[in-house]
């Protein structure tokens, strides 16, 4: 669904404003700030109703937006049944896949370049997780090593080259395969880590700290002092579930660190940004658990399940996405995750768990049809 008409100094251009504002975000006013993301938001629907047929198609048949709220919204969905792409196949240089359903239907997110995502994915997971303060940390993963098909095994990546420790060498710095925790591997980092006087972030999803758990059993394994782990993803098509707090609590118990420390992120592949809770000391980032901050690029709210509109403050609707890292995909995006807001971010509540949304299920007609 990429137009043939496609004009790449447009999104260029698209792309650099992006970075721009990521960069200049945190210093302005909230003023400015809403002011410039507006702008940036219009520009991009303007550039992805020319170059994208499904999109222009959503377009034509609501009103035109009076402001970025009334943007129409792609479901998640239609990354999986159709390409949602300003640009032709044989330009991507990247292409994250979705994660398989009980049909095996996988959704593609394909980017013309990556430069945009890897930066402010940057930017604000230092925010969110680093102490700025602190020395460089040992960076090491419990996740599949999928870069090129998981754009959470790019961002994982991007965190390890530019984050690690520059003078410390750690035998192997992914440590899941086959759905076994590499024990030995962790272990020898972290006595690299605590030789070296260090701490650790250790980055995982929330399946692989269970498979971690497992494997240690009775035992712990104590991080260094100030060591942090992101903890992302849920369980789908896992066997096994277990309960978020008591994930995070298991976890901190076993790796002797603070539960604060354990810091969920929020993501998916047809986002180019990630939320997170800020709960680590020292971290540029404060809120509550379980709450959700959205980076200045990225605007969530709750919309009604049939509408798609804003719902009041205080109630609960499905998650709504300006993301304005997607240039050349899609910048709003409606999932079937429930939330609320709160005075920081957004309250995570669940799947919905129905079928597509009514609203959901026209809009994907509206994109598909005729492509």
């Amino acid at each position: 669904m990429s137009s043939k008409g496609f004009d790449e100094a447009r999104s260029e251009a698209l792309h650099r404003r992006v970075r721009e504002f990521g960069r200049a975000a945190f210093e302005l006013d909230a003023v400015g700030r809403a002011e410039r993301f507006d702008a940036l938001a219009f520009d991009i629907h303007r550039y992805q109703v020319d170059a994208i047929p499904g999109i222009r198609r959503l377009s034509e048949r609501h009103p035109a937006p009076d402001s970025v709220a009334t943007i129409p919204a792609v479901p998640v969905e239609a990354f999986r049944q159709a390409r949602i792409a300003a640009h032709p196949a044989e330009l991507d240089v990247a292409c994250f896949e979705t994660s398989g359903t009980s049909s095996n239907q996988r959704g593609r997110h394909c980017f013309r370049e990556t430069t945009t995502y890897r930066e402010l994915a940057l930017r604000f997971g230092r925010r969110a997780l680093l102490d700025e303060n602190a020395a460089p940390p040992v960076v090491v993963a419990i996740a599949p090593q999928q870069r090129s098909a998981s754009s959470l095994g790019f961002m994982m990546d991007a965190f390890m080259a530019e984050w690690s420790a520059p003078d410390i060498s750690v035998p192997s710095r992914w440590l899941l395969c086959d759905g076994s925790v590499d024990v030995d591997g962790l272990r020898r980092a972290v006595d690299i880590a605590a030789s070296r006087g260090t701490h650790m972030l250790l980055l995982a999803t929330s399946f692989a700290l269970v498979y971690l758990l497992d494997a240690l059993g009775e035992h712990s394994l104590p991080l260094p002092l100030g060591s942090v782990v992101m903890q992302t993803g849920g369980f789908k098509g896992k066997t096994r579930e277990v309960p978020r707090d008591e994930l995070r609590l298991n976890v901190a118990q076993a790796l002797r660190i603070d539960p604060l420390q354990v810091v969920s992120e929020y993501g998916m592949t047809e986002l180019s940004s990630q939320l997170y809770e800020g709960t680590v000391p020292g971290a540029r980032l404060v809120g509550q658990s379980w709450e959700y901050i959205a980076p200045p690029w990225l605007r969530v709210s709750p919309v009604d399940a049939v509408t798609l509109l804003p719902v009041p403050d205080g109630e609960v609707g499905l998650a709504r996405f300006v993301d304005l890292a997607n240039v050349d995909s899609a910048l709003v995006l409606v999932t079937r995750d429930r939330l609320r807001r709160t005075p920081a971010g957004v309250e995570l509540l669940g799947r919905d768990p129905g079928a597509v949304s009514r609203g959901c299920s026209l809009a994907i007609e509206e994109l598909v049809q005729g492509r």
